[in-house]
């Protein structure tokens, strides 16, 4: 099996579904995970994965002018999950037994050390994922693409294609009505 992305892009532009298959092996679980984080439930995390992929497959012949194979990927799969959202307006997809990706888990288990740090740090993160849920697409998106993923602020703007500047406006917004959804959720729990 090819490793060589661009490699198998070229192959997959000319015909090779199995070239096709080595990207979707190589880049499923990155849309899975991004998906889920925006959207909060398997069954629509799935759904983006699947519909990414028919849409890349559709659209190979563009694929010959991409010169970052990941941002297109990312940038159709951020916008068939943001279409979801739209749909499903106001509609929570997170409810109390959503957790998160197991690596987060132990990492977040390996900082923690007896069982109430445990209990509230679980209780935080879902105050967290109910925050993010209350955030418009964009912002929701911006935040996680670059405070969960890891994402810089110009990989963020080419996967959103907008500026930069809109990046950093709509991450700031998101941070700080984040902010304060968390300050009034965790104070009145208190």
């Amino acid at each position: 099996m090819i490793d060589n992305v661009p490699e198998l892009l070229q192959r997959f532009v000319r015909g090779d579904t199995e070239a096709f298959s080595g990207l979707v092996t190589r880049y499923q679980k990155k849309v899975y995970n991004l998906a889920y984080q925006m959207l909060g439930n398997h069954l629509d995390a799935d759904e983006v994965v699947q519909e990414t992929f028919v849409r890349i497959f559709r659209r190979r012949k563009e694929l010959t002018d991409v010169t970052n194979f990941t941002s297109f990927l990312v940038r159709v799969a951020t916008n068939y999950a943001i279409d979801l959202l739209r749909k499903q307006k106001g509609h929570s997809s997170i409810d109390d037994s959503t957790t998160l990706p197991g690596e987060v888990q132990i990492e977040l288990a390996q900082k923690v050390r007896t069982p109430k740090e445990q209990f509230r740090n679980k209780v935080l993160m879902e105050e967290i994922r109910r925050a993010l849920d209350t955030l418009p697409p964009r912002q929701r998106t911006t935040a996680l693409l670059h405070d969960v993923e890891g994402y810089s602020k110009a990989e963020v703007a080419d996967i959103l294609e907008c500026p930069e500047a809109t990046v950093r406006s709509n991450l700031h917004i998101a941070r700080k009505k984040l902010k304060a959804i968390l300050k009034k959720r965790l104070s009145a729990k208190e």
